[in-house]
């Protein structure tokens, strides 16, 4: 009789995140788990160029201006965004390889899930 060797668990296809990775990524998530933040990139990243000015956003939202301004700094600290004073006004613009940072570590994990 030959013996049947079972394996219970599947093998590690990738190297998961190190820890240094998921706190940064944490970081980053945390930032965008604000449902007005999320938006706020959404529609920085939506305008022509990926850039808008911040007199486009403040009308989208019943907030005050200075709460729009602390959600925007809040992504600014984390890196997903970065600004320009023209004049008056500031432009906001996405920072795309920090964006795709965020959605890089989902793909693997839908692309590994059964269909």
């Amino acid at each position: 009789m030959t013996a049947v060797t079972i394996q219970c668990c599947a093998p590690i296809t990738r190297d998961p995140l190190t820890e240094e990775e998921a706190a940064h990524l944490a970081g980053l998530l945390k930032a965008v788990a604000d449902p007005v933040r999320l938006r706020l990139l959404s529609m920085i990243g939506s305008h022509e160029g990926g850039e808008a000015c911040v007199c486009d956003l403040t009308d989208a939202f019943d907030l005050t201006a200075p709460t729009i301004s602390h959600h925007l700094k809040v992504l600014r600290t984390a890196g997903l965004i970065d600004g320009e004073r023209r004049g008056t006004w500031v432009y906001y613009r996405v920072i795309p390889e920090t964006v795709a940072r965020l959605g890089a570590i989902f793909t693997p994990l839908a692309d590994a899930a059964p269909a």
